[in-house]
C-alpha cells in the first residue's frame, strides 16, 4: 500500500503549511517552532513527532480527504507540541494553518472538546461513519482518560462492525507510559484493549518512530476498507532527541513498519547473545542505556503494531537470533500492558524460528494501581526494570522484595 509522498511535495508542504499571514503575530516561541519544524523537512532530518503528524495530515488534505481532530486541548497539544492553531498576541484572532495552506485542499477541523469523554467519543464514532473519507481523531489528554467514555469502546467500536456490518476508521490516541505522574496519569489499558482483539476487529499500534507515525495515520485512508486504529502515544519522548526521523523515511516507497529495529553489522550481529522486545516508551530508555555502558551484546526488537499480531514480520527479523537468550520487558505490572496478549503468540513465533530458550517476563509486579504516586519509587523500578533486561543473569535466582518482576523470580533493586 502506497503510503509515502516524495521528497519534493513534502517540502513544498513543509513551506505552505508553515506559513503565517504577514499581519498575523504569533508568539515569539511558536513562530521558533514553526521555523525550526520547516528547517527540519528542507534539512531531511531530525523530524520530530508533531511534524510527522502535520505532515501526514497535509498530504492527506492536499490529497482530497478531510481531517477532523478533536479532544481536550487538542489544538495546542496536551504536551504543548501540536500547536495546530495559533493566536495573534495583539487581537487574540485565531489562525489555523492546515485549515488554509492551500486553495483546492479538504477541510481540516480541530476542535478543543469539553470534558465528557463519553459524548465526544461517541459523536466521533457516528461521524467516522458518516463520512469515511475524513480522517475521524479522538484524543485523550491522557490516554487514562479514555475509561470514561469504556462504553461506546466496548459496545460501538470494537464490536460494531461484527454487530451491524458498520465498519469505522476512527482513530484513538492515547498518551501512554510510566513517567512518575501517578495512576491517573500513566497507562491507557493497553491490555484491555489487547483482550477485545478478536476477528480483525480493530488495529492496535506503539510507535516509537515519527515516521511510522505518519505512515499508520496515512493507511487509515489509504486503504480500500476502514478498521478503528488504536494508538498508544508518547508524552516526555514526544522531545527524545532519538524519536526523530529523516526524511527518506517518509518517501521513496516507504511504508509503516509493523516490527522495527536497528540495522546491525555482520560483526555486530556476531556480538549480540540478548534479545530484547518492547512496545512504545520503554525503547528509548533501554537504548539510552546500551549506549551509555556500550553493551553490544544486547539487541532490541520493537513491536510498532500488537495487533492484528506481526507473525510473520516478526518471524523474518528474529529467525538469525534463535540462539539468544529471549526477553519481553515493559514498564507496566506484570497484570496490564502487552504481556498477557503477547506471551503465547511470541513463543509460538520463537518455537518456529527454532529457539530453544525460555522467554522471560521483566516488569513491575501484578498490581492493582497502574503506577505507583512515588516519584522516587517510580524512578528505582524504572532503573531497575532498564538494568535487568539488559544485564541480569538468567540463570541466577534471587527471592527479595522488589517492583520488578522476571516471571519466575525477582532481583533486589540497586
Amino acid at each position: 500500500m502506497q503510503t509515502s509522498s516524495t521528497e519534493d511535495e513534502l517540502k513544498v508542504l513543509a513551506k505552505e503549511m508553515h506559513s503565517i499571514p504577514n499581519d498575523f503575530i504569533p508568539h515569539k516561541r511558536i513562530q521558533k517552532i514553526y521555523n525550526d519544524r520547516q528547517e527540519s523537512i528542507n534539512e531531511g532530518k531530525n523530524i520530530d513527532w508533531a511534524t510527522a503528524e502535520a505532515l501526514a495530515f497535509a498530504t492527506l488534505l492536499k490529497d482530497g480527504y478531510g481531517v477532523r481532530l478533536s479532544g481536550q486541548d487538542v489544538g495546542r497539544g496536551t504536551f504543548s507540541h501540536r500547536h495546530a492553531v495559533l493566536y495573534d498576541q495583539v487581537n487574540e484572532k485565531r489562525f489555523v494553518p492546515l485549515r488554509h495552506f492551500r486553495e483546492d485542499q479538504a477541510l481540516f477541523e480541530i476542535v478543543d472538546s469539553f470534558l465528557s469523554e463519553y459524548g465526544v467519543l461517541g459523536f466521533e464514532y457516528g461521524y467516522s461513519q458518516a463520512d469515511p473519507k475524513t480522517l475521524v481523531i479522538w484524543e485523550a489528554q491522557f490516554g487514562d482518560f479514555s475509561n470514561g467514555a469504556q462504553t461506546i469502546i466496548d459496545q460501538f467500536i470494537t464490536t460494531g462492525e461484527r454487530k451491524w456490518l458498520r465498519m469505522s476508521g476512527l482513530t484513538l490516541l492515547l498518551p501512554h507510559g510510566h513517567e512518575g505522574q501517578g495512576p491517573e496519569h500513566t497507562s491507557s489499558r493497553l491490555e484491555r484493549f489487547l483482550q477485545m482483539c478478536a476477528e480483525d476487529n480493530i488495529q492496535v499500534a506503539n510507535c516509537t518512530s515519527p515516521a511510522n507515525y505518519f505512515h499508520i495515520l496515512r493507511r487509515q485512508m489509504m486503504r480500500d476498507f476502514r478498521k478503528p486504529l488504536v494508538l498508544m502515544t508518547p508524552k516526555s519522548t514526544l522531545r527524545h532527541k532519538a524519536n526523530t526521523s529523516s526524511l527518506e523515511d517518509f518517501v521513496n516507497g516507504s511504508t509503516f513498519h509493523r516490527v522495527l529495529s536497528n540495522p546491525l553489522s555482520e560483526e555486530e550481529y556476531k556480538n549480540v547473545n540478548r534479545i530484547v522486545f518492547c512496545s512504545g516508551k520503554i525503547y528509548f530508555e533501554l537504548q539510552d542505556y546500551i549506549n551509555e555502558l556500550q553493551l553490544n551484546n544486547v539487541y532490541i526488537i520493537r513491536l510498532e503494531q500488537l495487533y492484528p499480531f506481526p507473525y510473520e514480520a516478526l518471524k523474518q527479523g528474529i529467525k538469525k537470533f534463535s540462539h539468544c537468550e529471549m526477553i519481553w520487558c515493559q514498564e507496566e505490572p506484570k497484570n496490564m500492558g502487552a504481556w498477557q496478549f503477547i506471551e503465547r503468540r511470541l513463543k509460538s513465533v520463537l518455537h518456529l524460528v527454532g529457539s530453544k530458550n525460555e522467554l522471560h517476563f521483566i516488569g513491575r509486579r501484578s498490581a492493582a494501581s497502574p503506577a505507583t504516586g512515588v516519584f522516587d519509587r517510580h524512578l528505582a523500578n524504572q532503573k531497575n526494570i532498564v538494568r535487568l533486561a539488559t544485564q541480569a543473569n538468567l540463570d541466577e535466582i534471587e527471592n527479595e522484595k522488589s517492583g520488578v518482576s522476571l516471571v519466575k523470580y525477582k532481583l533486589p533493586i540497586e
